[in-house]
């Protein structure tokens, strides 16, 4: 070996060696973030949401500590304290009730950590932004598309099942509702469907079986609901279009049954979409850049389009 490779050999060692903590010290500071959800695992559009954040973690090179906490306010509220103690750099999170996470966000803020809400609003919050669609807009237009298209007229009755009665989502959705048929006269009611899907198709069914005649539209006021439909109908023997469906549509149930006609048109959220957008505002508030605005989303479907949804969550399904 000649003479000039003997003498660089040590001084490549000695550069690797302190390379060596340098790499692992980088490792270990990765930026830590929180994603909070109220929602529960087993929720499919839930599947999506965590993906975005997962696929944003990975492309940012961030350390995203995940959490569900399935309704459940004081867990959901001591896993934002738990951020807090971690000195998370950013914090985003959805809201289980109005006002339920206001006190806890003041606490971030007094640490310095910014509070991004995505999902469900709650603009009296002090939130930093607000990432998800308006929910008040959404159910006014869930309302407005049964009226525009002949489905009820005044003095009809429309059933509205949800999983969590009183939940941030159907007190929103149901004043936009309100707000269109409450002028018309037409009447509803809210059923409370749980968030155990065997429970959801036995709960739908025998409202459906006690109520069929009376039923002259259904809002699904969630995911979980809306993609039990089929089931349901299919149970009671209800046919595809006998009675018209609006609501969410982002599942793969979901997005199959506009296509088979069971459900009229379907709101897909842009779950992926909108974490990864929640946690770079986060992460852009957490730089000192505030944004100024909210980001909204949301996309009514009908049968024509329901293929691309579905694609979009075929593709996310095969990537878990």
């Amino acid at each position: 070996m000649p003479n000039k490779f003997r003498l660089l050999m040590p001084i490549l060692g000695t550069m690797a060696a302190l390379a060596m903590p340098i790499a692992g010290l980088a490792e270990g500071a990765k930026p830590i973030y929180y994603w909070i959800s109220h929602g529960s695992p087993t929720d499919p559009v839930w599947t999506y949401f965590l993906q975005g954040a997962e696929q944003w973690g990975k492309d940012m090179g961030a350390d995203v500590r995940t959490s569900f906490h399935s309704g459940d306010v004081p867990s959901q509220q001591e896993a934002v304290r738990a951020a807090i103690s971690a000195k998370a750099r950013g914090i985003v999170t959805s809201t289980p009730d109005p006002g339920s996470l206001t006190k806890v966000i003041a606490e971030a803020h007094a640490a310095g950590i910014p509070v991004v809400i995505m999902n469900t609003e709650d603009k009296t919050s002090g939130r930093d932004a607000y990432v998800g669609g308006d929910n008040v807009a959404i159910g006014r237009r869930w309302a407005q598309y049964l009226v525009d298209h002949n489905f009820v007229k005044k003095g009809d009755f429309v059933w509205m099942p949800v999983e969590v009665p009183g939940a941030t989502y159907q007190v929103l959705e149901t004043q936009g509702i309100d707000s269109v048929f409450k002028p018309l006269g037409i009447t509803y009611e809210i059923t409370e469907a749980k968030l155990d899907q065997a429970e959801i198709i036995s709960r739908m069914s025998d409202y459906l079986t006690a109520n069929k005649s009376k039923i002259k539209a259904i809002i699904g006021l969630g995911d979980l609901v809306t993609g039990s439909i089929k089931r349901v109908f299919d149970q009671v023997g209800v046919k595809a279009g006998e009675i018209p469906v609006v609501g969410w549509g982002n599942s793969l149930e979901t997005a199959q049954e506009v296509l088979d006609g069971y459900v009229n048109a379907a709101m897909w959220q842009d779950p992926q979409a909108t974490s990864y957008m929640a946690l770079s505002l986060a992460s852009m508030i957490a730089g000192g850049i505030p944004p100024g605005f909210d980001i909204s989303v949301g996309t009514l479907y009908e049968k024509d389009k329901a293929g691309t949804y579905l694609k979009i969550m075929q593709g996310a399904k095969e990537h878990k």
